[in-house]
């Protein structure tokens, strides 16, 4: 009995409406604008302070990387 049931429920979950298939993207592109658009120096300078731990630990781990491995004669 539960058998049958189950292509009735999965065909219901995934049936929606157009209320629910609202795009929210452009409402989320407005909260989440680029470094380039807004361009204050408060995000500027995350901007340098995140792209600097970032390449630094890069740098760093290429580095580690490189230690571990066996040398070659």
């Amino acid at each position: 009995n539960n058998r049958l049931k189950l292509p009735r429920l999965a065909t219901r979950a995934f049936s929606t409406t157009n209320k629910q298939m609202k795009n929210k993207v452009p409402d989320r592109q407005n909260l989440f604008q680029g470094i380039h658009i807004k361009g204050g120096a408060t995000d500027v300078l995350l901007y340098r302070l995140t792209m600097t731990i970032t390449l630094r630990t890069g740098y760093s781990l290429f580095w580690i990387l490189r230690a571990c491995q066996p040398k070659g004669k």
